[in-house]
């Protein structure tokens, strides 16, 4: 309810101001000297007023809308979509609103009412002329409204931008902060995202299969390891159940490569899921086979003598 009182302000203010601009009436015009510029003074505030009004009102209906989507459930994909879109576009609803607001300010005066006509009548060649002179500013303008309707990703979504791995935090109009795992944030302006690659971990579901890589020698036992690695998976929570996988993926000159893939319901489960394998696994092979942790062989042989001449 309290969201709704935020409108009777605004409103109440424009409609007073409406009521006394109907008030004066056509005796205004023969008002002289500073009193003359009253009338104007009303009609500019009872613009701003409706401006003001229209902020509000979109707010609300926002709020309204968002209402329906909680984006803290763990299953939010819907949620993180919708947010994204309509934050997205309430940007641009307040830029549009802010524009007619100004451009019937500029009317509402006589010696300038030509400038403010022209300002709608010539959107044309005021384009053709923004464009040439403000081409990144404009091009980062219409990628961000791009990214909203495109949605190569959506807020809280896991991504690899330039060898740094986060979550996209926010979203705006002309740049994009990215959370850093170690709380760094990473701005990047909107066409970044349309002009060069990066990896969305959680696109089409949260879910994501974490890799964990072990080195070791030839004369382990790969049965005892994927017996080690089920009763690791038991005793934690983090893994979804889902995908458990222990595979040879190469030999080597001195080591055998040895990759594990688990599920988890999100990156930083995964994560946390991966440390933990990893660490378990170590243990395993340091206690029960630490004859097989990497190492370097070096044949020696009796020195041979020579028959003498």
């Amino acid at each position: 309810m309290n969201k709704y009182l935020r409108l009777v302000l605004p409103l109440s203010v424009t409609l007073g101001l409406i009521f006394l601009k109907f008030f004066l009436g056509d005796e205004s015009k023969d008002w002289e000297g500073v009193l003359s510029y009253l009338p104007h003074l009303n009609t500019v505030l009872i613009i701003i007023g409706l401006t003001w009004s229209a902020f509000v009102l979109i707010r609300i209906l926002k709020g309204i809308f968002l209402k329906q989507y909680d984006i803290n459930r763990e299953d939010n994909l819907r949620a993180r979509k919708v947010y994204t879109q309509i934050n997205i576009l309430h940007k641009v609803a307040n830029f549009v609103v802010i524009l007619i607001g100004v451009g019937l300010i500029l009317v509402s005066f006589e010696p300038i009412r030509q400038f403010g006509v022209g300002l709608f009548a010539s959107a044309g060649v005021a384009g053709i002329i923004i464009g040439f002179s403000a081409q990144k500013a404009i091009g980062t303008l219409i990628a961000g409204i791009q990214i909203a309707i495109t949605q190569p990703f959506r807020l809280d979504d896991a991504v690899v931008v330039e060898g740094e791995w986060g979550w996209i935090e926010e979203i705006n109009l002309n740049y994009v902060v990215v959370r850093i795992w170690d709380q760094r944030r990473l701005v990047l302006p909107s066409t970044y995202f349309l002009e060069k690659p990066f990896q969305n971990w959680t696109r089409s579901s949260a879910d994501i299969t974490g890799t964990i890589f072990l080195y070791t020698d030839y004369t382990i036992s790969f049965d005892a390891m994927r017996e080690e690695l089920d009763k690791i998976l038991e005793r934690t929570d983090l893994w979804d159940k889902k995908v458990k996988v222990l595979q040879v993926t190469e030999a080597k000159e001195h080591t055998v490569e040895t990759r594990i893939l688990v599920s988890a319901k999100n990156s930083p489960t995964a994560w946390d899921l991966r440390v933990f394998v990893r660490e378990e696994m170590i243990k395993f092979i340091q206690k029960n086979y630490p004859e097989s942790l990497p190492k370097t062989r070096v044949l020696l042989q009796p020195e041979t003598k020579t028959p003498e001449a």
